[in-house]
């Protein structure tokens, strides 16, 4: 029977890991939703002269992920952004767990506290 200790390495470890697919998975997400984006609109001029901010079913998560299973570009993208923007605040998360493993609780109460002002500064304020 093996045991698996957490220690600073091995956090350290799948921290680093956990970075590294989140933001090649947005990427990927991202270039996927450009090169459709692309595909459908590409030929269209652009007019400069006049704002058009995203549309209002691109300002929430539900409108984004209903538009990216749609295989919009426009949501696509936006999707592998929310992941870009989500993966730190995984990795807090994970960290948090991580530190509970390793039953160090000063790092745990500092870890905790800045996943709840990640946390607040994203649903908080909407």
């Amino acid at each position: 029977m093996t045991t698996t200790e957490w220690t600073d390495h091995r956090v350290e470890t799948i921290v680093g890991n956990l970075l590294r697919v989140g933001v090649i998975l947005s990427a990927l997400i991202i270039l996927a939703g450009g090169v459709v984006f692309l595909a459908r609109h590409g030929t269209e001029p652009a007019n400069y002269r006049i704002f058009r901010g995203e549309p209002s079913d691109l300002r929430h998560v539900r409108g984004i992920v209903r538009t990216a299973v749609g295989l919009r570009g426009r949501g696509i993208i936006q999707l592998g952004l929310l992941l870009l923007i989500a993966t730190p605040i995984a990795r807090v998360a994970f960290s948090l767990f991580g530190f509970a493993e390793e039953k160090d609780r000063m790092y745990m109460a500092f870890t905790g506290i800045v996943l709840i002002i990640l946390l607040y500064s994203l649903v908080g304020t909407a």
